[in-house]
């Protein structure tokens, strides 16, 4: 069970490895249809926790994998673990089964969506189910990759170039800043695991690191979930095509950073700082997210907005849900946020999947998102109105939907956040229920936009470039099951109680015991006449007022101001990076090697220099040494000739073959310290780097000699002596330590333990392959990385037909 485990995380990642084989073999079966099974077996597969996490037995599942380092490839199954590796899981089958009819495999290059996507998928997997920190900052760093990857999938498009460009910056810069939040968290709690971190978290809240370590990990995570001032790469991210953006940027990716809130609310919560920053900044974007919606034009740039202001209202949930963990028994007063959030994320998905897939059907058979040109599709699309009246519904808050009774537990847990007597709420605490109740109604305002404007009215053909029909059935029987699980979960909500909801209420609220009674949960329609049933009512008032009376109101300024005033600093922001960078590097990156050389040579001469001298470094020690013989004086001797002579040297090959002979001269004396192996690869690239120089400077016209000054010629002299005094003084001294400090030569250790530790006698194999193993293997990247480079731009100059240097 464990390894079967371990390895599902990883399975998306393996068959991504063989989607391109089978895309080129088997071109008579859409490629989706492989990859659709592998998500339904493991939705079925996490399925089987469901007992053992309903009954509160959580599974810990681990393998060594950087074992020096403290990172384990360790699996942790809880409540709110399960929760998303099912959403992803499940939505990922419904995903992948809709773009098997949304993508031609004839048209578009479905191998790399399919590697893209399985990618993404087991980065999310990854992501929710590490509970080493490490590895959970890998997997979240290959969503940021994956998702750049399919944002920019149609790559021919400047839109999903610049999404992807900004997508990748802010959540990479999220990512930096949660990577050193992480390393604040280790030093604080001197462990990796979350668990162990969250079980040792009394009495850290005084730790200097507490408040900067909680402030990095919350830029992190508001940058995955698109919080503002950061939520702008969502917006642009519509550039993708619709199934990643059902995937994506409503049920998985957006809600990474939703899942890190939660993860590491035990650890965080019950001070006042995380929830203020949470809360704040959860119904501000909730607001702000709302009234931006109903801006736009874009069927997908309207349901980015809501999708921006619908995981406001999750993240400022869980921030006043954190107050709970101020008490040890907290009245339910302070739990219902906590539920309301759980609810509703998984609401979310549901209404919001339904939503981007009907919108993407709307797209693929009118060629148009445009809701000025769309219009009277009701007759004529009757399949896709339905799933989008239905999920809009839900969001907007109508009964007997499920988004209906998430609303409800929504307002009421604004209410009681107003009744607070901890935080300083007695007197801040009256603006929560405001301002959740205006962005609902902007809520309900840009759901009937979406809905009327598209489906309602007159058709008039002329506004398509295509004859419009519904949708084939394949592509509409993943919105039709999403929508179907609103109504289900709508009428029926505890089916999710005790299933969904309690279990991932625990693993959020740790600390409070099982038997509260805020995991007992019961969700009901009818609450009785309390505020929660007037503010609702008021919001279809007021929002079916704005939206009976559009027409007088659409043409204000702030109506038709669709791009987003942050946008600007960004924009402003990155182009500053960019004229700064470029005045750096036109001062730095003159075109000549020896200007390039020259200054790192003088920088790093200084830096060792400033350091031996501020650590007082400068000592020489020659007790001990071994006597040198009159032929190793020869063969230095002539070493040094040979390199004071090329620079005197007008030819070419010439110079190339007296570099050669400096080369064979260090390969002789590695034989003279025994060390065989050392000088064979030596002369091995020595001989094939003299060979390969020759072949291709022998075309080349001779060295011209240049002119320079005397001021030039010396400073290129006091550099060189520089660097060989620098490096000569630096071998002194540590020489003269390891003897004063009496200190065992990590020489000693490497022939004591490669044997026994690597299973190698061939001490400097083990060195490149067991000790700097990390190293090689980077370095082999970077070699991988530049030899498909440099493949990629000689099979594009090839396509598109530069081939004249041939």
């Amino acid at each position: 069970m464990e390894q079967l485990t371990l390895l599902l995380v990883l399975s998306p990642f393996i068959l991504a490895i063989f989607v391109p084989i089978l895309y080129k073999y088997i071109r008579s079966v859409h490629t989706g249809w492989f990859v659709f099974l592998l998500p339904l077996f493991l939705f079925v597969y996490f399925i089987t926790y469901l007992p053992d996490v309903m009954n509160g037995n959580n599974s810990y599942y681990s393998v060594p994998w950087v074992p020096t380092l403290g990172m384990d490839f360790s699996v942790f199954i809880d409540g709110w673990g399960l929760l998303f590796a099912l959403l992803i899981t499940g939505i990922g089958f419904l995903v992948v089964l809709y773009s098997i009819y949304y993508l031609d495999k004839n048209q578009e290059k479905i191998h790399n969506f399919y590697v893209y996507l399985l990618m993404f998928m087991g980065a999310m997997l990854g992501v929710v189910l590490s509970d080493n920190i490490l590895v959970l900052y890998v997997f979240w760093e290959l969503t940021s990759l994956s998702s750049m990857l399919l944002i920019s999938y149609w790559f021919k498009r400047e839109a999903s170039i610049k999404g992807a460009q900004k997508s990748t910056l802010i959540t990479v810069f999220g990512g930096f800043t949660m990577l050193a939040g992480i390393a604040l968290l280790y030093l604080m709690t001197g462990t990796l695991s979350i668990q162990e971190m969250i079980a040792g978290a009394d009495g850290l809240t005084t730790e200097t690191f507490f408040l900067p370590a909680m402030l990095l990990i919350l830029v992190g995570a508001l940058t995955k979930s698109a919080q503002f001032p950061f939520h702008i790469w969502l917006p642009d991210a519509m550039e993708a095509p619709t199934p990643v953006s059902a995937y994506l940027h409503s049920a998985t990716m957006v809600k990474a950073g939703i899942y890190l809130i939660a993860r590491f609310t035990p650890f965080f919560g019950g001070t006042a700082e995380w929830f203020w920053i949470l809360a704040s900044f959860g119904l501000f974007t909730l607001l702000y997210g709302s009234i931006s919606a109903v801006r736009q034009k874009d069927l997908k740039s309207i349901l980015a907005y809501s999708t921006i202001s619908q995981l406001g209202m999750i993240v400022s949930l869980l921030g006043i849900g954190s107050a709970a963990l101020y008490f040890d028994a907290p009245d339910e007063l302070y739990t219902g946020a906590i539920l309301a959030a759980v609810f509703h994320l998984i609401n979310h998905a549901t209404f919001k999947g339904g939503l981007f897939m009907a919108a993407g059907i709307v797209d693929h058979e009118t060629g148009t998102r445009d809701i000025r040109k769309l219009g009277g599709l009701l007759t004529i699309m009757p399949a896709t109105f339905t799933i989008s009246a239905i999920g809009a519904a839900s969001m907007a808050g109508l009964p007997p939907f499920n988004g209906f009774l998430s609303k409800e537990e929504f307002f009421m847990a604004l209410t009681d956040a107003a009744q607070f007597e901890i935080f300083s709420m007695q007197s801040a605490g009256i603006f929560f229920p405001i301002i959740g109740w205006v962005a609902s109604v902007f809520t309900f305002l840009y759901c009937c936009i979406f809905v009327f404007r598209t489906f309602g009215g007159k058709f008039i053909p002329e506004n398509f470039k295509k004859e419009v029909h519904e949708a084939p059935i394949g592509m509409l029987i993943s919105p039709i099951i999403l929508v179907a699980i609103v109504v289900i979960t709508g009428i029926f909500p505890n089916l999710l109680a005790d299933t969904f909801i309690a279990p991932a209420m625990a693993s959020i609220l740790q600390g409070i015991p099982e038997s509260h009674a805020a995991f007992d949960v019961n969700i009901t329609h009818w609450h009785g006449f309390e505020i929660e049933l007037f503010m609702t009512i008021g919001v279809f008032v007021l929002g079916g007022i704005l939206y009976a009376t559009m027409r007088r109101w659409q043409k204000l300024a702030i109506y038709n101001r669709e791009r987003d005033i942050v946008n600007h600093v960004y924009d402003a922001g990155l182009n500053g990076l960019i004229r700064g960078s470029t005045g750096i590097t036109n001062v730095q990156m003159t075109g000549r090697l020896r200007d390039y050389l020259a200054v790192t040579a003088i920088f790093l001469v200084l830096l060792t220099v400033y350091t031996m001298v501020k650590y007082n470094s400068f000592a020489i020690n020659l007790e001990g040494m071994s006597d040198v013989e009159l032929y190793e004086f020869i063969i230095i001797g002539m070493f040094i000739v040979s390199v004071i002579a090329i620079p005197f040297i007008q030819k070419r090959v010439a110079s190339i073959v007296m570099l050669g002979f400096v080369g064979f001269y260090i390969a002789v004396l590695f034989v003279l310290f025994r060390a065989p192996d050392l000088a064979m690869t030596q002369l091995l690239v020595e001989t094939v780097v003299v060979i390969l120089f020759m072949l291709a400077f022998y075309h080349l016209p001779e060295l011209r000699k240049e002119k320079s000054k005397p001021l030039f010629k010396w400073t290129n002299v006091i550099i060189s002596v520089g660097v060989g005094v620098t490096v000569t003084l630096v071998a002194l001294a540590a020489n003269a330590y390891r003897q004063g400090h009496d200190l065992i030569p990590i020489s000693q250790y490497h022939l004591e333990n490669s044997a026994d530790l690597a299973g190698g006698y061939n001490v400097v194999n083990v060195i490149l392959v067991d000790y700097r193993g990390l190293d090689t293997v980077l370095e082999l990247l970077v070699l991988g990385i530049a030899a498909l480079a440099v493949y990629a731009v000689v099979k594009f100059r090839l396509k598109e037909g530069e081939n004249e240097w041939q």
